[in-house]
């Protein structure tokens, strides 16, 4: 279970990383077209790539460490049993649900590299940003899999049963 916590991190890092390069191109592009009358052709394509790849490799990190949003208004009161078992079968409906994505994500990105579909104004291949979203999806669908079968707690070497992360704000 503690390689499905290091390639989420991983995935995570990646996110990161894409991130990064979507604000260093904005902020070029941005300053190119203030100080040179010129922008970054197809910045705004690259970015809505990246965006979308950061998105996607976020997500395993995310489940891992139950930072979806839960709506706990009706469960306040059940017994930690109850809720832990109402955790644990959303987890289940999640990897059901990362699976179908998985799935049709790869079938998107097939038709995207059989049909050579790329960006209107640059051509970049979309097939790129599908390499990038399937294992991320795949890897959401084993750790949520795996949270509902074995539970929380065992996946990140946290206690049995952590709570959810919690909004600071």
């Amino acid at each position: 279970m503690r390689a499905l916590s290091q390639l989420a991190r991983a995935c995570a890092i990646l996110a990161g990383v894409l991130l990064v390069c979507i604000t260093a191109l904005t902020v070029t592009s941005v300053m190119g077209r203030s100080v040179f009358g010129s922008a970054i052709n197809g910045d705004f394509e690259l970015a809505g790539f990246a965006a979308g790849a950061a998105v996607a490799l976020f997500m395993p990190w995310c489940q891992l460490r139950r930072g979806n949003i839960i709506v706990d208004f009706f469960t306040v009161r059940a017994s930690p049993r109850s809720r832990d078992a109402m955790d644990r079968f959303g987890a289940l409906l999640l990897g059901l649900v990362m699976a179908l994505m998985t799935w049709r994500t790869t079938l998107g990105g097939l038709n995207a590299w059989n049909t050579g579909s790329g960006s209107m104004m640059l051509g970049f291949p979309e097939w790129v940003v599908y390499l990038l979203m399937v294992p991320a999806l795949a890897l959401t669908t084993l750790i949520a899999l795996a949270q509902g079968l074995v539970g929380f707690g065992r996946l990140d070497g946290a206690a049995e049963h952590p709570e959810p992360a919690k909004d600071v704000a």
